[in-house]
């Protein structure tokens, strides 16, 4: 099953997570080292993670190591940025607005 990158962000410990292993990749022992939850809980986590793209895990030997996949965040960033469109217009409105509240006080 193919999750959806907001599922995957909306829980703190992935985000945690996508940010632990933006610094260097990790295998899943490293990575639960980093958490006070459960090495069952993690390989969920990294599940999730995995099944939306955002980790990538590569074995290496014995080991398997995850490597975070920011691509998948440009889905948010896009769905983001048109509210951060909107509110710099709001605010620069408001800015706007004290100002010439400001201006007219003056004036008075």
């Amino acid at each position: 099953m193919r999750r959806d990158v907001f599922q995957a962000i909306a829980d703190p410990t992935r985000r945690d997570i996508i940010q632990l292993l933006a610094g260097k990749p990790q295998n899943l022992n490293s990575i639960a080292d980093n958490f006070d939850i459960s090495r069952p809980a993690i390989s969920k986590h990294i599940k999730i993670l995995t099944e939306c793209g955002l980790v990538i895990i590569q074995a290496e030997g014995r080991e398997r190591y995850c490597h975070v996949s920011l691509g998948g965040l440009r889905q948010v960033a896009e769905w983001t940025n048109q509210y951060r469109e909107f509110w710099n217009e709001k605010l620069d409105a408001l800015g706007d607005f004290l100002a010439e509240e400001k201006k007219n006080k003056r004036k008075k």
